[in-house]
């Protein structure tokens, strides 16, 4: 089975279950995940996780992402991005550059945000965009959410380039409505792209004609990363014959450490088992692949 994760630059005006489905067809994948949906009008980084390496995607999902964004101010859309119609227009004042890195300011930090009626949540079993588009609006909890970095990188004619790092959760859509609320206007996301998300920051994207080419050359399996790669930072937990072999029948085994926690399970040929619990002594088994993985 091709077990591993592929990047996919997921190209404008596709779903992310759209670009996964390919995705998983190329590589001949059982089964396929990704790491944090896009919205069709967003490019950029999308995590698949193909076969036994879909049960680390948790991990994934719980990770910092950087987006790049263009705010359209003075006009507010049902779907708070271009895809949707305008609700309400309202002027865009003046707005010098220190106004805006001020209000800006206010958002860093730990906050909360309701999430939008267009969105993947559930409500009864229904997608929430599933609703908004037959006109039904349901309450939303509001979410804790957290901004470590929100930049201004550029302004012109009434839209805002911004840069934000932020953690699982936020929806760029809802924080540009709070933006261009913040700035005495109304605004909605007319560009949005994911640049990367942890721990992936520095490893190269594959858009789908890069992987469909490399598919027809026979090659495309050397694209994918191994399971444990977005695992660097659980402790490693390097098992012997004997207790590797309890760990594959579910059982906990003997370990002499003090750390507690999660961990990176590999087996005595140095192969990825899973992510196990450790405690008092012992390693417990926790999520394990159906077979053991490429050695780290």
């Amino acid at each position: 089975m091709p077990t591993g994760i592929v990047l996919l630059d997921k190209p404008a005006g596709l779903s992310s279950n759209a670009a996964l489905q390919r995705v998983r067809r190329l590589f001949g994948a059982g089964k396929a995940g990704h790491a944090g949906s896009l919205d069709p009008l967003a490019t950029g980084m999308l995590p698949i996780c193909l076969d036994e390496a879909t049960k680390i995607a948790g991990e994934i999902l719980s990770s910092r992402k950087r987006y790049r964004f263009t705010l359209a101010l003075g006009a507010r859309t049902a779907s708070g991005d271009a895809e949707g119609p305008i609700l309400e227009r309202a002027a865009v004042p003046e707005l010098p550059r220190a106004s805006i890195e001020a209000a800006l300011g206010r958002f860093l930090g730990p906050g909360r945000q309701i999430p939008p009626m267009f969105s993947a949540l559930k409500r009864g079993g229904r997608p929430l965009y599933e609703l908004a588009r037959a006109g039904v609006s349901v309450e939303r909890e509001a979410r804790p959410i957290e901004l470590y970095e929100l930049t201004l990188l550029a302004q012109q004619d009434g839209r805002l380039e911004l840069a934000t790092v932020c953690s699982k959760g936020t929806y760029v859509r809802v924080l540009a409505e709070d933006i261009a609320r913040a700035l005495g206007t109304c605004g909605h996301v007319a560009a949005l792209r994911r640049e990367w998300v942890a721990p992936f920051e520095h490893d190269p994207m594959h858009t789908l004609e890069a992987l469909e080419q490399r598919c027809g050359q026979g090659d495309a399996c050397s694209l994918e990363l191994p399971a444990d790669r977005p695992l660097g930072h659980l402790p490693a937990v390097h098992l012997d014959g004997g207790r590797a072999e309890r760990i594959r029948h579910g059982q906990a085994a003997p370990w002499d450490g003090t750390a507690a926690g999660k961990a990176r399970l590999y087996d005595e040929r140095g192969a990825f088992m899973g992510i196990g619990e450790l405690a008092a002594g012992t390693v417990q088994p926790r999520r394990l692949l159906a077979q053991s993985t490429q050695k780290p």
